[in-house]
């Protein structure tokens, strides 16, 4: 066993925009950190979430393959999930001591998926006494055990509303996932006879939108850009059914389309930011105590999906837009590895392509079966691409009209919405708001009358999706209406399905 294997670290967030970075030329929020982080290594621009929601994204994480090789297609419970492989279980069983402190988000709760030991917290409230170690822990701190502390703000855990936390920093969940990983680092749990792996896994930037009140008052005087607002957003809504006159509709604390006047937004704003602030400086408090004594450690920083943030009148996830499907993706290698610094890939990665890449960092065999690739290659620019066109979907979850599926480049985005035909064309560069649909007077499945730039995209939909059960193909067209179930049909949770 090569004694030289390095340390891996894998800082792993929940909900947050792949722009919310100052290293990617946010206007408001900090994140000096995590931008440090992006300046020893690489930075992956279009780094995505190709199921964008939490459980089918970290089922892809877990296991290195595509959302649909998983079986789950949009957000779901299944407690029968036993993968013939997991990116802890492969690494624990090549001598790594694997360890979990926070979120896991999957089922059966409490399985381990090859972790030697984890202290699990899915959520800032308590569904059972003993299915989270923070909340336990916070009841403890408060002395009371009659309400859940965690939540007692108000604010609900899929809000737009913003608004300081009640508790102290030191109480909240991120400090805690952090205050966990260093006694790990340096306490009693390590065994220094082996390389370990680490995931540190928040909730935040998730909401509820309740940073600490340094954070939130950080942002809430803070001039801030307006929410971008797309060319189709109009007829997308009247598409779905959406109306926001006269209604209540757009209103709703948990509502996924919104028309909310501009001091609300600014609200859920600075808690937003105010959480990624928080997480980052919290991620540098590890990374000070963490790099005197392990020199040799791969950093990884990611998350399961992003945020639609008032975008296009949209809040939360599951949407095919940047917001929701852009992710932070930085890779920051060992120094002695001698790799590129301040390195930035623009090609389409996803979070199926971080088992591989670790397990190749660590010189542990990729399974067969995945279809992500390892990313080492681009990080010791040896490479600049590990794929050409990534493949994107998430069924029905708030709405039938919001299954979808979507391909990118990196420069440009096609999109097809698997119930109502609509499509969009957008062109990354020159417009990565997706404010110009260049797919506006090409609505139709027909070929007739489509505009030449929006063919090649579509066959290429139809050659991926043309043998999936669902029949989203038929004659060589795309078929709209299918039946999208959140599982493909004839999945089982014991075996990965055939992905094109």
């Amino acid at each position: 066993m090569n004694d030289n294997r390095p340390n891996i670290v894998l800082l792993m967030t929940d909900q947050w925009r792949g722009d919310c970075l100052g290293v990617d030329g946010h206007p408001t929020v900090q994140t000096p950190n995590i931008d440090h982080l992006a300046y020893s290594g690489t930075r992956f621009s279009q780094g995505y979430s190709a199921c964008p929601s939490c459980i089918p994204a970290r089922r892809s994480l877990m296991t290195g393959v595509a959302p649909a090789s998983t079986g789950m297609v949009a957000m779901t419970a299944d407690p029968t999930w036993d993968p013939p492989h997991t990116l802890p279980g492969e690494l624990k069983k090549a001598g790594y001591q694997t360890q979990l402190v926070g979120k896991l988000h999957l089922h059966p709760e409490r399985k381990r998926y090859g972790f030697d030991h984890m202290l699990l917290a899915d959520a800032t409230r308590n569904f059972a006494r003993d299915d989270n170690d923070y909340t336990q822990w916070l009841e403890k701190q408060i002395g009371r055990r009659e309400f859940q502390p965690g939540m007692a703000h108000g604010a609900s855990a899929n809000a737009w509303v913003g608004r300081p936390n009640i508790l102290p920093e030191e109480q909240t969940h991120t400090f805690w996932c952090f205050d966990q990983a260093l006694k790990f680092l340096f306490g009693k749990w390590r065994d220094p006879s082996c390389p370990f792996f680490l995931k540190i896994s928040t909730i935040e930037p998730h909401p509820p939108l309740t940073p600490p009140a340094f954070y939130y008052d950080r942002y809430i005087n803070r001039a801030m850009p307006k929410p971008a607002m797309g060319d189709w957003v109009d007829s997308t809504l009247e598409q779905w059914g959406v109306s926001f006159n006269g209604t209540a509709e757009g209103r709703s604390p948990d509502a996924s389309e919104i028309h909310l006047d501009d001091d609300a937004i600014q609200c859920g704003r600075a808690g937003y930011y105010g959480l990624c602030n928080f997480v980052d400086d919290q991620i540098g408090r590890f990374i000070q105590a963490f790099r005197h004594g392990c020199p040799n450690t791969l950093f990884i920083f990611a998350s399961d999906h992003g945020e639609m943030l008032f975008d296009h009148h949209m809040f939360g996830k599951c949407l095919p837009y940047q917001g929701s499907v852009r992710v932070p993706f930085i890779v920051s290698p060992p120094p002695d590895w001698n790799c590129p610094t301040q390195h930035v890939c623009d090609t389409p990665v996803d979070l199926q392509d971080l088992m591989p890449t670790i397990l190749d960092a660590a010189n542990v065999d990729i399974p067969e079966a995945c279809t992500g690739k390892s990313l080492i290659p681009i990080v010791r620019g040896k490479s600049d691409r590990v794929r050409n066109i990534l493949h994107g979907e998430h069924g029905p979850q708030h709405r039938p009209e919001h299954a979808n599926h979507w391909l990118t480049d990196g420069r440009h985005k096609y999109i097809w919405y698997a119930n109502t035909g609509q499509e969009h064309l957008f062109d990354l560069v020159s417009d990565p708001n997706e404010t110009h649909d260049l797919a506006m007077n090409s609505n139709t499945n027909s070929s007739d009358n489509v505009a030449p730039p929006l063919i090649p995209w579509r066959q290429h939909l139809i050659n991926i999706l043309s043998n999936r059960p669902e029949g989203f193909v038929k004659n060589d067209q795309l078929t709209t209406g299918q039946p999208y179930p959140m599982f493909i049909p004839g999945y089982k949770p014991n075996q990965f399905m055939p992905y094109q």
